[in-house]
């Protein structure tokens, strides 16, 4: 679709409230031809010696009442471009957050907030400076050239000629304007991504002492769009500039040949005031027009760029139904092959299964794969060969959001988010009492973390949760997702951050979690996982082995090794 009728596009389900706003605005500025007319009648009246109140003061309630019905169009014009910012605002920020994973790590989130905020605003004057105020004065130009058509066609082609070099100008010139703006927007949202990476390790960008070369990559960023938006300001300066020659050009001719032709009688004095005037009123709209059409440039960079993001995949269900389930969810593996660059496989023919109820664990050396095993089960990403299953049914098969439902998943970061400490544990069960928040926190050792805060739930506890210890905010994620009573656990690295004497008693809060429902665990500290009911080896994309911690000891050489580098016994 071109960029023209993806800005036509966003005007459709409004063009009602548009179609309204442009007539009125039409017929204000209809008022203004009558104006010509009148000073011809006022001039034959003064030359006659006739009375001129008559003529006065019916020009001066025309002009009022143009005047009122203009405001009251312009009004229903900014309510149509407010409603077109709102509901492409609403459709991106849903689009964004259905975006597939895979999608979204490929892009960088500041640029996706300067689409969601500047590009959008930048619609709002699609609808009163670019449709509307283009087409209407285009109708006023038309309306106006046959008044002056009608009063002295040599005067007209004078017009004509002068008009044509005008036009000539903007079709070269519109094309330029457009793609500097489109790179003036992408530099802004490189600006907005440099923001965004060091607004997100903001302590360490201080730790090490970047702060200087963090903003002179910001500044580039900046100076790019700098140089960019002004480039398409000189364009568009000269654009009003050809417009305005032209008028004073033609303003002067028409002047010098009309003068000339009322001295030979060939054309009354009244006429001539009337086509100057008709003339002083197709500048304006000329004026209107080129401001549109320099507008409309600008507007079609920016709905280009909210279109790149509207044409990325969604995350898509599939029409079946979920199968019926209760208690533990079981999982299979097989001949899973995977990898985010379809070159370079991370996952190879990986097979292995979890029964209901119970602690499985995922170790390895970094890079074996691990964390992509959640991310299939998540259906984040798919697999490439090979099936995932939950409760025996292909992943793919299932709608996400029951997926989903089944799963309580704790990330590697355990991001926790701003706002009070019940709002992150209410974040993916809303309707959670707060009996059920005291009964997760128990289970995740947070109890007595609650009550040294000073307004208990309700303590903020700040970006990404500043205000608590790593440790901290690893168990706010867990109970997060305890809260949410799935039948799937999955645990990535949740004991990374904790000491020795913070692991054991998570330790066992999670082997009490598993008599109740499934359980997988990622891990590197092999102490988390020794009573594990199965451990699943994995080495370079792999399965390299599945037993118990005592079974792999014996059995596979690379457990030992990783059992032996963490001074466990053997």
């Amino acid at each position: 679709m071109g960029g023209s009728r993806l800005l036509l596009a966003q005007l459709r389900p409004y063009r009602w409230t548009v179609v309204a706003g442009g007539l009125l605005g039409l017929a204000g500025g209809a008022a203004g031809l009558v104006q010509p007319l009148a000073a011809k009648v006022v001039t034959e009246s003064l030359l006659g010696g006739r009375p001129v109140a008559g003529p006065l003061i019916g020009l001066t309630c025309l002009i009022v009442a143009g005047a009122l019905v203009s405001a009251l169009g312009r009004y229903l014009l900014a309510l149509a471009g407010e409603n077109v910012v709102r509901r492409a605002r609403d459709r991106l920020t849903g689009r964004i957050l259905r975006m597939r994973v895979g999608e979204l790590d490929r892009l960088e989130p500041g640029d996706l907030m300067s689409r969601l905020t500047g590009d959008i605003s930048l619609l709002r004057s699609v609808t009163a400076t670019a449709v509307v105020n283009g087409t209407a004065g285009l109708a006023l130009m038309a309306g106006a050239i046959v008044m002056m058509a009608v009063t002295d066609l040599t005067l007209l082609a004078v017009t004509a000629g002068v008009m044509a070099l005008t036009c000539v100008v903007m079709a070269l010139v519109m094309p330029v304007i457009s793609a500097d703006n489109q790179r003036a927007q992408a530099a802004i949202g490189r600006l907005g991504t440099v923001v965004e990476r060091a607004m997100g390790a903001y302590r360490t960008v201080k730790a090490s002492g970047a702060e200087r070369r963090e903003t002179a990559r910001a500044v580039d960023a900046s100076a790019t769009a700098w140089r960019h938006a002004v480039r398409a300001a000189r364009w568009q300066s000269a654009t009003g500039v050809s417009g305005t020659v032209s008028t004073q050009l033609t303003f002067l001719l028409v002047l010098g040949v009309g003068g000339a032709r009322v001295g030979s009688d060939a054309l009354p004095l009244s006429s001539l005031i009337m086509f100057l005037f008709c003339l002083m009123y197709l500048s304006n709209q000329l004026g209107q027009v080129i401001s549109a059409a320099t507008q409309w440039q600008v507007r079609l960079a920016a709905v280009r760029r909210l279109d790149e993001v509207d044409r990325l995949p969604s995350e898509t269900d599939p029409p079946a139904s979920p199968p019926a389930g209760d208690g533990s969810a079981s999982v299979a593996f097989s001949g899973v092959t995977f990898g985010y660059d379809p070159a370079a496989p991370v996952l190879r023919e990986v097979s292995f299964s979890v029964p209901p109820t119970g602690m499985t664990a995922v170790v390895g050396p970094s890079g074996a794969g691990k964390s992509t095993l959640f991310a299939l089960l998540e259906r984040f990403y798919e697999a490439e060969r090979g099936t995932v299953e939950v409760d025996g049914r292909d992943v793919r098969h299932w709608p996400l959001e029951a997926l989903r439902a089944r799963i309580g998943y704790v990330e590697q970061d355990a991001p926790v988010l701003a706002g009070t400490l019940r709002d992150n544990l209410r974040h993916a069960r809303p309707d959670a009492t707060d009996e059920d928040i005291h009964g997760v926190l128990a289970q995740a050792g947070l109890s007595s973390v609650l009550v040294q805060l000073p307004h208990g739930l309700d303590t903020a506890i700040g970006h990404r949760g500043a205000t608590l210890s790593g440790g901290q905010r690893q168990r706010v994620a867990i109970a997060r997702a305890l809260l949410r009573r799935p039948r799937l656990l999955l645990l990535d690295e949740i004991t990374s951050q904790l000491d020795a004497g913070s692991e054991a008693p998570l330790r066992r809060a999670i082997e009490e979690i598993a008599t109740t429902m499934t359980v997988i665990v990622i891990a590197h500290r092999l102490s988390t996982v020794t009573n594990a009911d199965r451990i699943v080896v994995l080495d370079g994309g792999r399965v390299r082995a599945v037993g118990t911690h005592r079974e792999l000891l014996t059995s596979d050489d690379l457990y030992r090794e990783l059992a032996a580098g963490q001074f466990l016994p053997s």
